[in-house]
Formats: structure tokens, C-alpha cells, sequence
């Protein structure tokens, strides 16, 4: 399995970017978001991957950060939610908006994404409200103080060790909110396994 690329950005499409690493390019399919964080052609990058197999296919699909990663796997988990649609939803969409609209059951600013239909925004709002509403409503200010990055971090590992979001997003707020601002992932995670273990 490949999590993340590092290497430097090779080029650019409509929907896909090239990744130089060690002089091998992947090819790796990602939204307008991801696309405008890569930063200038020919500068270093990374990418947090996710890759998709199936009967006469391989793609690697690529995200800016592993926040967004977990929504494109939420998402497409959704029935009728395909790699193209997620990345279009994700393309219209930042993840924390995207949680709040989910999490306050605002269809109408789901299907602002290209390809999404009211149908299908009202099964995407009705499958994921019960699995997300936690990250939306459970991640207070505290969480802001934590190093850029480090609290989405912490909260999508607890995800991947199979925590519940409501879980995993009040664990992470109540660990920063003990260690204070800019502290590391590592340290955020482990004291969050131990306030969830506890809960």
C-alpha cells in the first residue's frame, strides 16, 4: 500500500498531477484543491495517497493532506459515490466545510459539487451524518491550538485504529487542550489513545 509520495511536482493537468520520486513519475489523480496546494512546478511536494484497484484498473488518487484523504474514503464508501465524484466534492468543498454541512444536514451545499445531484447529496448527508457528525461538532478551539496539521493528524489516526469521529475528535481536543499549543503528533496521538481508552 502507498500512503504518501514525496518528491518534486513534475506537472500539472485538469485533474491529475505527476510526482517525480527518485526519478520514477506517478501518476496521480487529485481535486482542484489538492492540485492548487501542490505549490510551483518543479518544487518539492507531498502527497498522502490512497490507491484504487480494480478489475482491469490501478490509480493512485492523491490529497494534500490526510484529512482529506478520510473524506474521500467516506465518501466513496457512500453508494453511487465514485473516485470522480468524491474528488469533485472535494474540489468544491474544504473538508471542514464539508463536515458541516454533513454534520448541520445542508444537502443544498453538498450538491454545489459537479455531478452530485440533489438525490445524491441527500444519501451522502443521510449515510455520513452518523459517521462525521462527531468531527464537526466535537473539535472546539482547543484543537486550533495544536501545530498546523497535527490535530487533523491525530483525530485520522484514531480513525484508522477504528475509533468512532465523536471519539476520536474529543480525545484530540482534550489532549491539546493538556499539552498546550504546538504540540507534536506523536505526543497528541499517544495521549489521546489514553483520554479515549479511559472514556
Amino acid at each position: 500500500m502507498i500512503v504518501h509520495l514525496k518528491g518534486r511536482l513534475d506537472s500539472t493537468g485538469i485533474d491529475h498531477a505527476v510526482i517525480d520520486v527518485g526519478g520514477v513519475g506517478y501518476l496521480v489523480g487529485a481535486s482542484a484543491r489538492t492540485l492548487s496546494a501542490l505549490g510551483p512546478i518543479g518544487e518539492a511536494c507531498t502527497v498522502f495517497t490512497e490507491l484504487l484497484i480494480g478489475e482491469d484498473f490501478q490509480r493512485l488518487v492523491g490529497f494534500s493532506s490526510a484529512d482529506e484523504r478520510d473524506w474521500f474514503r467516506l465518501l466513496t464508501g457512500v453508494q453511487g459515490v465514485g473516485a470522480r465524484v468524491a474528488l469533485a466534492i472535494l474540489s468544491a468543498l474544504e473538508p471542514v466545510d464539508l463536515s458541516r454541512a454533513i454534520a448541520s444536514g445542508d444537502k443544498a451545499m453538498v450538491a454545489r459539487a459537479n455531478g452530485v445531484g440533489p438525490k445524491l447529496a441527500q444519501r451522502i448527508v443521510m449515510e455520513l451524518k452518523d459517521k462525521v457528525g462527531g468531527i464537526a461538532l466535537g473539535l472546539g478551539p482547543a484543537v486550533v491550538n495544536a501545530a498546523p496539521g497535527a490535530s487533523a493528524d491525530a483525530v485520522s489516526a484514531l480513525l484508522n485504529l477504528g475509533f468512532r469521529p465523536n471519539e476520536a475528535s474529543v480525545a484530540v481536543a482534550a489532549a491539546d487542550e493538556e499539552l498546550g499549543p504546538g504540540a507534536s503528533l506523536d505526543a497528541l496521538v499517544r495521549l489521546a489513545l489514553r483520554k479515549a481508552s479511559k472514556s
